[in-house]
């Protein structure tokens, strides 16, 4: 039941789309080809209906102005004139022409049928008021148009004549017109729909392929991807998931490189405490006990280290890494920094030549984090670097910066890992200790002093890594700035 309300709130969910069309543009479309039609109808309308009117004015204007010259001549029976000029109308097949007494009542129609007493004569009542009037109405069923023309100076007896025609026949084009425009907007709008839906569906199917995918990597399945031949913006945004696949599923490799990586350098010092530990409980000699707690200190100190690397990198990811900034001395912390590992380098068989400058100038920052990337650089100098290789320490200014370098002739980075090396998580080199997030969390730093910590290097020849800080009256002109 439940997967079922599940497919059916997603069947609702992918039919907004069609919805939403069908409501803003087919609907619209729909109306404004209505209103079209209809306005058109409107115009084809009062086209024939003006057409109409003016040739039935014409006609009955020109019976106006025979009767108008019939009664000018006395020697005219003028009431003989009328009858035969209404009886022998010329257009008597198409319209019906009527003479109106005084009292408003017809009395000669051209068809020789007389007309009921109480039908309505509006263009009659105009025609008394203003000379001439017109209208447009139902007769029996029928459209009628009436024009009529007061000729009241004319005659004593005759107040009016009257022309009368179906409109029948132009209603019956107006209604061919009617289905032909409604068939061509019936026709616009298949056209609409069709190439709608089939545009739609172009958009709904990678867009039904796309949520399979995600959910897919919602479940940490990051080998699908979404096939889309489209070059437009769905196959833009198909692409991008595609390399989002690509980048999530390599940060999940190096999450779990990561997690095996940093399992197994915790697990190294604390085999070696525990294994020392047994042994002092049980060997009681000076000597043992001395050479236990020595390894002890320096393995606990190793993974105080590890532990503090990674509770910086956390809180660099959580955006609460802060920095202590004051005046300092570079030379001293890089100094320092090189003692610390001297020895160490020493008992690996690898020198260490620190090339120091005389006086460099004040550096703005936290000496703690920046005494925490020489010591980062250069043990990776160390752990890169075989017995009998040789590390180079030099620092100069350059312009208003400060150029510390470390350089190795150790194993070198490839190519193609160079541009990953201070990615979180990353490891060119499987083979050497460490946990992937030192160069990730020493380039952090540095950025955060508005420096630059570079790297180049070549696979078995060695690595460069060349940390570059603005002096302190840089600094702050940058600041102010």
């Amino acid at each position: 039941m439940t997967s079922k309300r599940k497919r059916k709130k997603d069947g609702a969910v992918r039919g907004t789309i069609t919805r939403r069309w069908i409501l803003n543009n087919l609907v619209l479309v729909f109306l404004v080809l209505l209103v079209l039609d209809f306005a058109f109808m409107y115009a084809i309308q009062n086209y024939y209906y003006g057409a109409s009117r003016q040739y039935l004015t014409t006609k009955v204007t020109s019976v106006s102005g025979v009767l108008n010259r019939y009664a000018q001549d006395a020697d005219t029976n003028f009431s003989s004139e009328m009858r035969s000029t209404i009886e022998n109308f010329s257009d008597k097949d198409k319209m019906e022409l009527m003479a109106i007494n005084a009292r408003g009542r017809v009395i000669l129609t051209s068809s020789g049928f007389s007309q009921e007493e109480d039908t309505a004569m509006p263009d009659y009542e105009q025609a008394m008021e203003n000379g001439s009037g017109y209208w447009v109405g139902k007769v029996n069923g029928e459209t009628m148009m009436a024009v009529s023309v007061d000729i009241s100076d004319v005659s004593t007896d005759y107040s009016a004549i009257r022309v009368v025609a179906s409109l029948e026949q132009i209603q019956g084009a107006v209604h061919t017109y009617a289905v032909a425009v409604g068939a061509v907007c019936c026709g616009v709008l298949l056209l609409l729909v069709v190439t709608g839906v089939y545009f739609i569906r172009s958009i709904i199917r990678p867009i039904k392929q796309i949520s399979a995918t995600t959910k897919k990597f919602a479940k940490g399945d990051f080998s699908v991807r979404i096939d889309s031949q489209s070059h437009d913006e769905i196959g833009d945004l198909c692409a991008s998931i595609n390399q989002m696949a690509d980048e999530l599923s390599n940060t999940e490799n190096m999450k779990n490189e990561f997690i095996s990586s940093v399992s197994h350098e915790l697990r190294t010092p604390l085999t070696a405490i525990k294994g020392w530990a047994e042994t002092m409980c049980m060997d009681t000699d000076p000597d043992t006990i001395q050479r236990g707690v020595h390894v002890i200190v320096n393995e606990t100190e190793r993974l105080s280290e590890m532990v503090e690397e990674l509770l910086d990198f956390s809180r660099m990811q959580s955006g609460r890494f802060s920095l202590q900034c004051a005046t300092m001395d570079i030379l001293a912390e890089l100094g320092d920094a090189v003692l610390i590992y001297e020895e160490k380098a020493r008992k690996e068989n690898i020198r260490i030549i620190y090339q120091e400058p005389e006086m460099l100038p004040f550096v703005y920052g936290d000496k703690n984090r920046i005494r925490q990337v020489f010591i980062n650089v250069i043990d990776n100098a160390i752990k890169y670097s075989n017995p009998g290789s040789t590390i180079t320490v030099s620092a100069e200014e350059v312009g208003n910066m400060i150029q510390v370098t470390v350089t190795d002739n150790g194993v070198g980075i490839s190519e193609a890992d160079l541009p990953h090396v201070k990615t979180k998580f990353f490891k060119a080199n499987h083979t050497r200790r460490g946990s992937g997030i030192g160069l990730a969390v020493a380039d952090e730093i540095i950025s955060m002093h508005g420096g630059r910590l570079d790297i180049t290097s070549e696979l078995n020849v060695g690595t460069n890594v060349t940390i570059t800080l603005p002096v302190e009256s840089q600094r702050s002109s940058s600041a102010t700035t």
